[in-house]
């Protein structure tokens, strides 16, 4: 699907659904911008679309390509900026496959058009739409304050998939010691794949925006830079978070197992102990369930001077247990 939003300066109005075919007259004014955003797109509508504005190929076959390992990424060609970005999906009841997710979002910024390419709907591009729809205050600023809008919503929309993930790893660490087993472990497992994710799709987003040297890797105008030197900073400040919650992750795999390490020992001292008392008296049992004949067996109170002999060795090898400090 392929939707156009345009901006004409002269009349300082929003048109949509625009005629691409007149697209050079459109662009005649640097003043202008044309946006055209296209998902669930078909090979054919994204070659249409390249071929309007002379994309190259390997660029187009970036946008059609599948990539299990989501990696941001910026490429420079003549006339325009080409941009890998990844949005976050987070559903934390999914149990057939991971409860987070990326979605690619590829984008062409020109002088005075941009072109946003993502396989589903995206919220963060569509907050933009929808203003866009309205009224003139994104697309009058020029491309690269609407490609700042887009990707700031991703970044927005993140800050509550990172508030959960803090909250879950309060609940983990509360419940390290009132949970075992196989829950317990299978959180860590997961929070560790979030927080791996998170990073592999957030860091390379940073260093696009990362401001070296007082320059940016592609142009922005003097009045746009604020905005993106307070993306890099809200970049920074999630990525910071989500190194500590590595770090908190990390710290309680090692309590979580240390814990467990305690209770196994407890178990096995307790278990040994047990074999221990019963050994002598087990001894003394079969000693005395022979079939042969026994001296004082015939003694009316045998069976209960046995059974003496047995509850106190029981008990003097449970005193020294308890004087050791063994139990």
């Amino acid at each position: 699907m392929i939707k156009t939003y345009f901006y004409n300066h002269e009349d300082n109005c929003m048109y949509h659904d625009v005629d691409l075919l007149n697209c050079s007259h459109l662009l005649n004014s640097s003043a202008n911008l044309l946006w055209i955003d296209i998902y669930d797109c078909s090979e054919s509508e994204l070659q249409y679309i390249g071929d309007i504005f002379n994309f190259h190929p390997l660029a187009l076959e970036d946008c059609l390509q599948e990539e299990e390992s989501p990696r941001a990424k910026i490429d420079k060609y003549e006339g325009y900026h080409f941009f890998v970005f990844h949005a976050l999906k987070y559903f934390e009841e999914a149990e057939e496959e991971d409860e987070i997710s990326s979605i690619e979002l590829d984008v062409f910024l020109g002088p005075n058009y941009i072109v946003t390419i993502h396989p589903i709907a995206l919220s963060a591009v569509g907050k933009v739409a929808r203003i866009s729809l309205k009224d003139t205050q994104l697309m009058s600023r020029g491309p690269e304050y609407l490609l700042y809008k887009i990707v700031d919503n991703i970044v927005d929309d993140t800050f509550p998939i990172i508030d959960r993930l803090g909250v879950r790893i309060d609940d983990l660490e509360d419940n390290i010691f009132l949970i075992k087993g196989r829950e317990i472990t299978e959180e860590i497992l997961t929070l560790k794949r979030t927080l791996i994710l998170l990073r592999r799709v957030l860091i390379p987003q940073r260093h696009i925006f990362a401001n070296i040297s007082g320059r940016y890797s592609f142009f922005v105008n003097s009045d746009n830079v604020p905005y993106y030197l307070d993306l890099a900073d809200n970049l920074n400040n999630i990525l910071d978070t989500v190194n500590t919650y590595r770090d908190l992750v990390n710290s309680s795999t090692e309590i979580y197992y240390s814990v467990l390490s305690g209770r196994t020992s407890e178990i096995i001292t307790l278990l040994t102990i047990i074999s221990i008392i019963m050994m002598p008296l087990t001894v003394i049992t079969g000693f005395f369930g022979m079939n042969v004949q026994l001296p004082g067996e015939n003694h009316p109170r045998a069976a209960s001077f046995i059974l003496l002999g047995m509850s106190t060795l029981f008990l003097s090898m449970l005193g020294f247990f308890r004087y050791r400090k063994w139990i």
